[in-house]
């Protein structure tokens, strides 16, 4: 989870309706059909590229009960950090809040949702609180800022209910932080004065001098479950990372517990863990937070392990995608094929997608990124099962992009750019993932806590201040407004990509581009020869791009855009639009 640059150099929408005044999807030839799920709205059957994704915070989208704002009973190490001014701390939200906007999500095409952790976590710590779950002590309990393990479930069944899936956020690298060293610590976990952080111990220092001398203060003896893990020696006890060369393996994570994911045990133990959690909850997937914190033999053993565990239990379409921070995809990509892992989320459609869209770097970039598409292929991984995104909890959101890359853009412009990025990802290879609030027009003032504003009225006073996308709303008012120009443009798309498989399944080839004229074309298209041809206008005047290929016809199914000239040679788009042709 360590920043990057948000957009590095790598390998006429209408504000009502937003692009949805299109023709509707016509009836499509047999041939091009879902390969695999027979029932699009069942669950357990849907094929994950048909998905689109929902990331959601607990804490910050919705208080469906007030008594678990504090957690667990004081004197736990889960109790407190309630406070919902602080945008560092705990705000409320919980499992019952998600279960009471179910129908919320599914009006807009929401068919998975993915949660940041939920298990037990270290309530407050020297650097903050626990409000983002990504601190755990307890590896088979529910947090109980977030409701209960019965919560957890009534949540899933009413979800699959409505034909939504649910993914959990999981980690293996770290646990909370409760070992402390001799060398840095007192006895009760406090620096040694004139201290602030454990020197890294590198590789050859501990081969000649050992590792730190590990430690657990009196008040958190057995704090962690399983038992094994308030074992130290489980643990790589070298002092804490910079992010750089082996570090970014051994050391700990802003002081986080790093746990040693070389020792067989700890590997066996992991998939026990997990094992476990699938047997009890049946989730339908997780995503596994720093990845690329952990070496690729653990990956090897654990995802393949985890994947043949979630189908013995009946969950068939089982899928795992990891977090590896990084943009370019011959990094990415390593995870999938060597790692085994079935798929990552996609930081280089992330890093040329929001280049283009929100700061006006070459649109080549997009073309660039396509031609590393291949590196993802093997016997049990592609690249459309890639979870594609455009701002998260880390980095910051569209809005904040544009804000910070074309400040003076009108709002009305500024909107248009992120319905127009949503557009992209969810006509393009890979899993559409939409970050909560990003809906509603959320902007953001940066990345990490700047990023996670409450979608229930807010009292984080630098939140409120906040101009919105599409509504004159702010953060202090409840934000599930389903008529808000960005909800409804999503749902149009979802209802598109659903229409049409090939945008499910089909490879991605780009036809045509211009750098000065801020447009390119691209297409879906099957082995069958089926093709569907797509143009996107990121000028704010019109263009006229041409149509690259020999079909017999072409009909409009979605965006703003028409066929002019000769036999339908090119195509007219609005300023700031796209067009979706089918071919068939």
């Amino acid at each position: 989870m360590r920043l990057i640059e948000s957009f590095p150099k790598i390998v006429s929408l209408s504000l009502s309706i937003v692009l949805l005044g299109c023709t509707p999807a016509p009836e499509h030839n047999d041939q091009i059909v879902s390969p695999t799920s027979q029932n699009p709205d069942n669950y357990l059957t849907r094929d994950v590229r048909e998905d689109v994704f929902y990331f959601v915070m607990p804490d910050r989208f919705y208080n469906g009960d007030p008594s678990n704002d504090l957690g667990a009973p004081e004197g736990s190490i889960s109790h407190g950090g309630f406070d919902p001014s602080s945008k560092w701390a705990f705000h409320g939200g919980d499992m019952q809040g998600i279960e009471q906007k179910l129908d919320y999500l599914k009006g807009m095409g929401i068919t998975a949702i993915w949660m940041t952790p939920i298990l037990r976590n270290k309530a407050v710590q020297k650097d903050g609180f626990a409000h983002h779950g990504y601190w755990i002590v307890d590896f088979g309990e529910v947090d109980p800022h977030f409701g209960s393990n019965a919560d957890l479930k009534q949540l899933i069944t009413a979800a699959h209910q409505k034909g939504i899936k649910v993914f959990f956020d999981i980690i293996t690298n770290h646990t909370a932080d409760v070992i402390k060293y001799r060398e840095c610590h007192e006895s009760d976990g406090a620096f040694i004065e004139g201290l602030t952080s454990c020197e890294y111990r590198s590789l050859d220092t501990v081969a000649k001098s050992g590792t730190y001398t590990p430690f657990v203060p009196d008040t958190e003896q057995g704090v962690k479950s399983p038992a094994w893990l308030n074992d130290p020696s489980y643990y790589h006890n070298q002092g804490d990372t910079t992010f750089e060369g082996e570090n970014s393996l051994y050391g700990d994570f802003n002081g986080l517990d790093d746990v040693n994911t070389e020792d067989p045990r700890v590997v066996q133990g992991m998939i026990d863990i997990y094992s476990q959690l699938i047997s009890e909850f049946k989730p339908d997937g997780l995503r596994v937070d720093t990845v690329r914190h952990v070496q690729l033999p653990f990956w090897q053993a654990f995802s393949p392990a985890i994947m043949a565990h979630a189908q013995q239990v009946g969950i068939p379409n089982f899928h795992i995608f990891g977090e590896v921070y990084d943009p370019d995809p011959r990094v990415l990509s390593e995870f999938t094929t060597t790692g085994q892992l079935p798929a990552v989320l996609d930081f280089g459609f992330q890093a040329a997608v929001g280049g283009t869209f929100f700061a006006n770097n070459p649109v080549s970039q997009v073309s660039d990124l396509l031609d590393h598409d291949h590196l993802y292929n093997d016997e049990d991984s592609n690249v459309n099962q890639l979870l594609t995104f455009l701002g998260n909890h880390d980095m910051g959101r569209p809005g904040h992009f544009i804000a910070r890359y074309l400040p003076n853009v009108s709002s009305e412009e500024k909107l248009k750019r992120s319905i127009l990025a949503h557009a992209m990802m969810f006509v393009s290879r890979g899993i559409p993932v939409v970050y909560y609030g990003d809906e509603q027009g959320f902007t953001g003032d940066g990345h990490d806590v700047d990023a996670r504003e409450d979608m229930m009225p807010s009292s984080v006073a630098s939140y409120n201040d906040n101009t919105l996308l599409g509504t004159s709303a702010t953060t202090a008012q409840s934000n599930f407004d389903t008529d808000h120009p960005i909800y409804r443009a999503i749902s149009e798309f979802a209802v598109l990509r659903k229409s049409i498989p090939l945008l499910s399944y089909g490879d991605q080839r780009v036809r045509w581009l211009d750098n000065q004229q801020q447009a390119f074309t691209f297409v879906r298209a099957d082995e069958q020869g089926n093709e569907v041809y797509i143009a996107f206008n990121l000028s704010p005047n019109a263009q006229v791009v041409p149509v690259v290929g020999d079909y017999a016809t072409l009909s409009l199914v979605g965006g703003d855009a028409k066929l002019i000239g000769d036999d339908d040679a090119s195509i007219l788009l609005a300023p700031l639009s796209f067009g979706v042709f089918t071919t068939y």
